[in-house]
């Protein structure tokens, strides 16, 4: 036996106990004529002590940090204990030893605070795998993936695995294929997600799927993005919207209470996608914080606002407002008392190349009740009071103002508002905030190819009392300018997202689930009869035989583990992660492949 313990579990109560361990050696500590080892395992560290007549068995045969070290010897409680470690009350006396494996002298400290940088770190992933702040990212993973599967176990889920060799179907991303040896000049795709097999599934009466599965996508890259992501992936039959966004609200809790100890148990709340861009600038918004976005001037969009508060800001000669398309505002707490050289600098935060806006405007709302402005000469204080106060602006907040182009203006002045939180110290990655987000439009217009595309999928259904709309109206459109009027503009999708902390985790929709329903969404994209069949035939076909009603969601399982952790990046909680070039440089992939291989897949290169 390689070992009787592991170097995280022995206690007080192990005291005068013979032990074996086996680790890796971390630190090693000479004092005169006795050294200490700290060796390491998947649990945890624990010190051995090697008195005289060992310490002169190491002078002779030098241990080395990473050795594989086992050693047997009697628990005794440490006269210098270690209060940061679970087992700094004791230390092993070691008896006897044996180095099971050498180590090189490795490229970096295997430690917390490492000197390894992340190219070093990710060529030697092995070796990274080994800190502890990986390894706890990665039992956070673990812990979530069991509290999901727990959840959906109770609730009558079955995990259904599907296949990862299919056909090459449009999703949104580009697929990654596979060339296919035995049937040569054809591929196969590897899924974006299981999409149709779970639709396929509700047809074959399996009510209630579920797969923490793999996804791939050929996309640029992020933090949050991989080529290689997973999903908890889940789907129902016989449900309306409400039962999806009861089942999957009490998962998401369950796993915040069995991972995190959090009692989550308030409702999470609810908005529509309309409202979430009117008041946060974006369809995730980060609810942690307020500071939202108000609108001074009607926009000429699709979008129908509240309440129209251009005579705030009309009628003053100030040119920048007059002609922007619209005027946007914040209110930042506690923030009058900034200084020209802040202000400046946010000026030129907002005019980088990422935000693309020409200049802000500011009114201090001064702790005395007066009123100070970038813009006095245009507007007297009066009316300065008035915009501050159409804001939810108080004594000493700080209004920033941004105009211009309408989508742009709203996505700067989201942005802004999320700096400002960062910065102020609003978004503690410690507390956690859900969202729904709900009534999606169904779909988007796609000027340069002056056609209709889905918002989400094409597999998502309407709003039961709009698919007669999408039923009896021609999807077509004859030029760019009746797009706004056409019915399909307004018709809203039966989809949901959830969101925590400003990101979107789960995202899904009452499926279609009649032919003629389904042909006809094709239809609105694009694809004639022919290219239906060719591409979807199997599922238009499996919908003519009692294709129940169902709906789904899939939980972006990476970024939920990242959120969870407190971290920005996905590549931290995943094993072996691609770098943002796509490659395992681990590994060295992608690779060439030699020409044998080539031959037999009848492929030739044309690089150009």
């Amino acid at each position: 036996m390689y070992r009787t313990n592991t170097c995280g579990e022995l206690r007080m109560t192990h005291v005068s106990k013979e032990v074996t361990l086996a680790g890796w050696v971390q630190t090693i500590r000479k004092f005169g004529a006795i050294t200490f080892v700290d060796l390491r395992d998947r649990y945890g560290v624990t010190q051995l002590l090697f008195g005289e007549e060992l310490t002169k068995q190491l002078d002779e045969n030098a241990l080395g940090r990473e050795f594989v070290l086992q050693a047997t010897g009697k628990v005794s409680e440490r006269s210098s204990k270690n209060t940061n470690i679970p087992t700094g009350d004791i230390e092993l006396n070691v008896q006897s030893y044996q180095v099971l494996n050498r180590s090189a002298v490795p490229p970096f400290t295997i430690q917390d605070d490492t000197d390894g940088g992340d190219d070093v770190r990710m060529r030697y992933r092995f070796l990274d795998l080994r800190r502890n702040a990986v390894k706890k990212n990665l039992e956070l993973r673990y812990a979530v993936n069991r509290a999901a599967r727990n959840y959906l176990h109770a609730q009558g889920f079955m995990d259904i695995e599907t296949p990862f060799l299919i056909k090459s179907t449009p999703e949104g991303a580009r697929d990654f294929v596979v060339p296919s040896r035995m049937n040569p000049g054809q591929f196969y795709a590897l899924p974006q997600s299981p999409q149709t097999f779970k639709q396929l599934l509700m047809v074959s009466g399996y009510d209630r799927y579920y797969q923490v599965v793999k996804c791939f996508r050929d996309e640029d890259l992020r933090a949050d993005r991989q080529p290689e992501f997973t999903q908890i992936d889940c789907e129902m039959a016989f449900v309306e919207q409400e039962d999806i966004l009861s089942m999957f609200e009490g998962m998401v809790k369950s796993i915040f209470k069995e991972v995190k100890n959090i009692d989550y148990s308030e409702r999470v709340p609810r908005m529509t996608w309309e409202d979430a861009m009117w008041k946060y600038g974006n369809d995730k918004p980060d609810i942690r914080f307020d500071m939202s976005l108000c609108n001074l001037k009607k926009p000429g969009s699709v979008y129908t606002n509240k309440k129209d508060q251009n005579a705030l800001i009309s009628d003053a000669g100030f040119k920048v407002f007059d002609e922007a398309e619209t005027v946007i505002a914040i209110a930042v707490p506690g923030c009058s008392e900034y200084t020209r050289k802040q202000t400046d600098e946010i000026t030129e935060w907002v005019k980088r190349p990422q935000i693309g806006m020409k200049g802000l405007v500011f009114i201090k709302c001064n702790a005395d009740g007066t009123y100070k402005s970038s813009v006095d000469k245009f507007y007297n204080e009066d009316r300065l009071k008035s915009i501050a106060l159409a804001t939810g602006a108080k004594a000493g907040d700080l209004v920033f103002i941004l105009a211009g182009a309408e989508e742009r203006t709203r996505k700067a002045t989201s942005e802004l508002r999320l700096e400002m939180a960062e910065r102020l110290g609003f978004r503690n990655p410690t507390e956690f905030k859900l969202l729904w987000v709900l009534d999606f439009p169904l779909f988007e217009y796609d000027e340069e190819g002056n056609r209709w595309v889905a918002r989400h999928h094409p597999f998502t259904s309407p709003k039961p009392d709009q698919i007669s709309t999408m039923i009896d109206n021609n999807p077509s459109i004859e030029n760019a300018s009746e797009y706004l009027s056409h019915p399909y503009a307004g018709i809203k999708a039966n989809a949901y997202d959830m969101v925590l902390n400003g990101n979107e985790i789960g995202g899904g929709s009452i499926r279609i689930y009649q032919r003629e329903l389904q042909e006809k969404m094709f239809a609105a994209l694009g694809m004639d009869k022919e290219e239906q069949l060719h591409k979807f035939g199997f599922l238009l076909g499996a919908f003519e035989y009692g294709a129940p009603p169902h709906g789904g969601i899939a939980f972006g399982f990476d970024r939920l583990c990242a959120i969870l952790g407190g971290s920005e990046s996905i590549r931290d909680f995943i094993a072996f992660p691609k770098n943002n070039a796509g490659r395992d440089v681990m590994l060295d992939a992608p690779s060439t492949i030699d020409g044998k291989q080539f031959d037999e897949l009848q492929i030739k290169l044309n690089l150009k």
